[in-house]
């Protein structure tokens, strides 16, 4: 999917490797080329921006943008926000109540394809239609996170082993519940639960020991803020699935009709658990740098072919809701 939309897409966003949180700089167009310019003592530097390769910016703290940047990539396709210092919360042009709320300076092309919303917008009126929908994006969740902590490397080092007998449990059970979860409410109470242990298993393979998830970006602990810009990158690439697929943000299965950007964090949830939370609590252990954990994410999306697999859920769930 993803096929080009205009002269600057030859990449399809579901190969594009790139992501990109970047402070105290001003995003311009020099030469036909999208950069980013750092003052400096000597004289000022100027970096490319590869827009055709690129899927999300996050402009943090002290950065500008000009009319002629936002025009290019958004030809190029990129979706892109302001957001705080290290990546969270998400700003885009006004600050969004509550913080958590997701909101994202988008693309407005309008010559995208409409098979995806139609298809959607034909099971997503009936309750139980949407918690079916609901129900096989939980299930991809947990085959995904089988799949990649079976063989990724640096999970491997930490024992993040789906052998783990507690693990398997933990997994037995929230599968069973998937199933069984009559409305929404149980079931996302059941993925709180799921989340809550995986929380517990992370800690302690990494021995960060009296662990409590704190979502308040202005917490101190590594693990905390870690989690918090990582979920940011993830709904990145899922703003950036649901964008080229043409399905409005509000049309969640999930999370509830009441937030505009819920869809987000139901296709962000596919690959959050997976590979956000335990590279969290590995960067935390290792004392890693905010840029060093985002490398790390970075290329764990590409490694484990993140975007293509939310790209393949969302469009199976398209079709497998319009036949119910």
């Amino acid at each position: 999917m993803a096929q080009a939309y205009s002269h600057h897409q030859d990449i399809l966003h579901s190969k594009r490797a790139n992501m990109y949180y970047l402070e105290h700089c001003r995003v311009m167009v020099k030469d036909g080329r999208v950069v980013f310019l750092k003052a400096a003592q000597e004289e000022n530097q100027y970096w490319n921006i590869p827009i055709a390769n690129t899927t999300v910016l996050l402009l943090g703290t002290g950065t500008s943008i000009t009319q002629a940047a936002v025009r290019d990539l958004c030809g190029a396709g990129v979706m892109f926000g302001f957001s705080g210092g290290g990546g969270t919360p998400l700003l885009a042009a006004t600050e969004v109540k509550p913080a958590n709320e997701i909101e994202w300076l988008s693309p407005q092309s309008e010559y995208r394809p409409t098979e995806y919303l139609q298809a959607w917008l034909s099971f997503w009126f009936d309750p139980q239609k949407r918690l079916s929908i609901a129900k096989l994006f939980q299930t991809q969740r947990l085959q995904y996170l089988a799949k990649v902590w079976a063989k990724d490397r640096v999970l491997k080092n930490y024992n993040f082993a789906v052998n783990d007998s507690q693990l398997d449990k933990t997994l037995a059970r929230y599968q069973q519940d998937i199933q069984t979860s009559s409305d929404v409410t149980k079931l996302l109470a059941a993925e709180m639960q799921l989340t809550k242990s995986l929380y517990a298993f992370a800690a302690n393979r990494t021995q960060a020991e009296g662990f409590t998830r704190d979502h308040d970006p202005a917490q101190t602990d590594s693990a905390n803020k870690f989690l918090n810009h990582g979920n940011y990158l993830a709904y990145g690439l899922a703003a950036t699935c649901l964008w080229v697929l043409g399905i409005p943000h509000g049309f969640a299965v999930m999370h509830g009709k009441t937030r505009r950007g819920a869809l987000v964090f139901d296709v962000a949830d596919l690959i959050k658990d997976t590979l956000v939370l335990p590279l969290a609590f590995i960067a935390a252990h290792e004392g890693d740098t905010e840029q060093e954990f985002r490398q790390r994410c970075l290329q764990a999306f590409t490694q484990h072919e993140a975007l293509d697999f939310m790209f393949d859920c969302v469009k199976e769930a398209a079709q497998t809701g319009s036949a119910l």
